[in-house]
Order: C-alpha cells, then structure tokens, then sequence
C-alpha cells in the first residue's frame, strides 16, 4: 500500500501562484511515476501532470504547459506542483496519485491522495 497526502492548495487571485506538495509514504519502491489530476465541479477528473521516478522525465496537459512545473524531492518522496500564472479555470481539487507502471501517462492509476482545494479568483 502507498499513502498520498497532498497539502498547499487555498485561495489566490489570478494572476498569482500556490505550490502543491504530495509526500508518499509506505510502499513507495513500487511507485514508477507520479501524477498530478484535477477535478472542477461538475467535471471529470482531468490530468494535469505527471513525473517519472527514473529520469524525472515529466509531462504536462496543454493547458498548462509553461505555467505549471512537477518536481520531486526523492530524499524527501515527495512531489510537487508549482502552479504559476494561475486562472479561474484553474479552481479545482487537485488530486496526486502513483502507480507501479508508467504507461498510461494519464490514466490507470492505482493510488491515489484525498484531494486539496485550488480556488482562483478573477
């Protein structure tokens, strides 16, 4: 079993930036990449990003390129989201969740967080 525990979200305005944090715990040495989702009211859960543990290799949806960067800390197992430029479709609860195999990028993971509130005002 793996435990996700995610923390930083809150209120910010447009424009402004929160960094998300997932630390791990557990089983961790299974755990081949590290993703990040997010789901707005009335929405399917979306991905955002995602990293591998090898090579740090990361990716990222479209919308959120160039304003969004995924890192981890190994010494630390924990991952992060820092979320620049940010935009009222940006509000969400953003999930982190890990598997033991890399492919799908964006989908079929197994663990998964309890979710934290991202809420951007206009």
């Amino acid at each position: 079993q793996v435990q996700l525990v995610e923390s930083g979200g809150g209120l910010v305005q447009a424009g402004g930036s929160l960094r998300l944090s997932c630390a791990a715990s557990g089983r961790t040495g299974n755990t081949y990449i590290m993703g990040w989702f997010r789901q707005a009211p009335g929405k399917e859960r979306d991905f955002v990003a995602a990293i591998r543990w090898s090579d740090s290799y990361t990716y990222y949806v479209n919308s959120v390129k160039g304003r969004f960067t995924i890192s981890r800390d190994n010494a630390k197992n924990t991952v992060y989201l820092q979320m620049n430029s940010l935009k009222p479709e940006d509000t969400a609860v953003y999930y982190c969740a890990t598997k033991d195999s890399v492919y799908p990028i964006n989908d079929k993971y197994r663990y998964w967080g309890q979710g934290t509130q991202v809420t951007v005002s206009p």
